[in-house]
Order: C-alpha cells, then structure tokens, then sequence
C-alpha cells in the first residue's frame, strides 16, 4: 500500500488548483455533494455501515450512543471531516486527513469471538468509504440530481482521492457504479445487522437533538425514514423489516419529492456537508 495521503500529494504535482483542493467546480463531487438531498445519503450511509458487525461494534464501543454529547459530537466532527474532504484546499485535506489517521489508529475494539481489531484496517475502512459513496450515488441517481450513469462512474473514481485521504490505496478501490456492486456481492456474506445496529437504528428514528440542532427534531426523523427505505432490499431484509412489493418505486418518487422540497430549505437548517459552501464557492468560480 501506497503512503497515507500520497495521492493527494500525486493531485498536488498534477497542477491541480490548491483552492478548489480535490476536486473544483467543474468535477461531478461538487454537482452532487452540494444538494441537501444528501442528508438522505448520509444516513442512509450510516444505516449500510453499520450492517458490517465490526465496524458496527468498532463505532459503538468508542462512542457512547447513551450520551448525546457524545453522539452528536462524533456526528458533528464527521459533517466538518466531509466539508474539509469535498471543499478544502488541499492543504486542509492533508491537515484533517492527518489527524483522522491519527485518531483511527489508536482506536480498537473488541469482535464477537474476542478478537482485538483496530478501526483503521484497511478492509473496515474500505467498506466504511464504499457504503457512504455508494449512498450518495444512488440518492443522486433516484432523488432526480442532473448526472448520467457516466457521471456517476465520474462520482465514484474521483472518491477514490477521499479514500486516499483516510489512508486506503486507491489503486485497490472500486472506481465504477459496477465495480462498487460487485464488492456489495462479494462482501454480503460477511454482513448482518448486530444488537448495537438495531439499537442505533431505532435511535436514529427518535433522535435526542442537543439545543445546538433543534431544527433537526423537525426534518430528521422524515428524512432519516426516507433513508432507511432507500436501502437495497437485501440490506432492509438484514435488518429484519420485510421488503413490499412496488414499496421501492414509491421509495424513488419520494426522493425524487424530497430533492425538489430541500432545495428551498436552506442547506444549514439541515446541517449538510458543504451545501452553502458549494453555492458560495460556484458563485466564486463562476
């Protein structure tokens, strides 16, 4: 594996613009990271993430779930990571790379059978950066976000540069919508949704919001619905809710509702990664 971060430093000496750090106006990421829709991916990331029982446990035993202070101060450190990662120069990536790959590196848990692992395994961080990409496409692809099947391919090869930022050799990271599925049906097997998750899930529905985010108390609990039903019905039939016929294309047309309702909410309300910054920096670039 490649140095950590050596390819945000290969980005550097391609010319790329230090301001627009990884990516820039004109790369797909911006187009689909800066719609507040993206609230639905991410959680809908968080509901996929925790289907792996070691990252699952991982999360909840270096984070206290029972305190919101804790939760909600991960939650907030994880919206930050996302800004810096999408919008940053590429100073500031380095930086806040860095200092995650510092944080996961002295953090462990304890698997089911005893096993002591540590939370910046490649496979555990691989499959953390293939369950947020892979939401964020497919909310993109059903919500009605103006890409092409082309452009999604486009989304997910230019996250290979975020994978590279959490320590992952991006040589070895699905590049394509393809490649992304056929992982899913490699890693299945692997998957299955522990007490913590479920306990996590039914959590996320009746969130306890600090007063910093109250108006989340308001839009949360819909939209985090809404992202639990837009899982693939093989991830919903883990967490044991039984998959209804027609229940998915109904999922898509309130996406597709939920795209054009965000839009006119402004993007700090609903606390998503860069949406104002996205605007305030087309504007600039333009």
């Amino acid at each position: 594996m490649r140095p950590a971060g050596s390819d945000v430093t290969a980005h550097r000496r391609r010319g790329a613009i230090s301001d627009y750090g990884l990516f820039g106006p004109d790369s797909v990421t911006w187009r689909i990271m800066g719609q507040p829709v993206m609230w639905v991916a991410g959680m809908r990331a968080l509901y996929m993430q925790a289907l792996h029982p070691t990252v699952m446990r991982g999360t909840w035993q270096n984070t206290s779930f029972a305190r919101p202070s804790e939760a909600w101060g991960r939650f907030t450190r994880t919206i930050r990571f996302v800004q810096v990662r999408t919008y940053g120069t590429l100073t500031e990536v380095e930086r806040a790379g860095a200092r995650l790959r510092r944080i996961h590196a002295t953090l462990t848990g304890v698997d089911c059978d005893g096993r002591r692992f540590r939370l910046d395994e490649p496979e555990l961080l691989l499959w953390v950066h293939c369950a947020e990409i892979a939401s964020e496409a497919e909310i993109a692809r059903r919500s009605g976000v103006h890409v092409t099947a082309a452009e999604l391919d486009t989304f997910v090869d230019e996250q290979r540069r975020s994978a590279a930022v959490v320590g992952l050799d991006p040589a070895g990271v699905p590049a394509t919508m393809a490649e992304l599925e056929a992982y899913f049906d490699a890693i299945r097997p692997q998957l299955h949704a522990t007490a913590e998750a479920r306990q996590a899930l039914r959590q996320s529905f009746t969130p306890r919001v600090p007063l910093a985010f109250l108006p989340l108390r308001v839009f949360a609990p819909p939209l985090n619905m809404l992202a639990f039903a837009s899982l693939p019905p093989w991830a919903r039939q883990l967490y044991g809710v039984p998959v209804v016929p027609l229940s998915d294309a109904a999922v898509t047309l309130a996406l597709r509702a939920a795209f054009e309702s965000t839009t006119r909410v402004p993007p700090e309300l609903l606390l998503v990664p860069g949406a104002a910054i996205a605007r305030r920096l087309r504007r600039s670039a333009a």
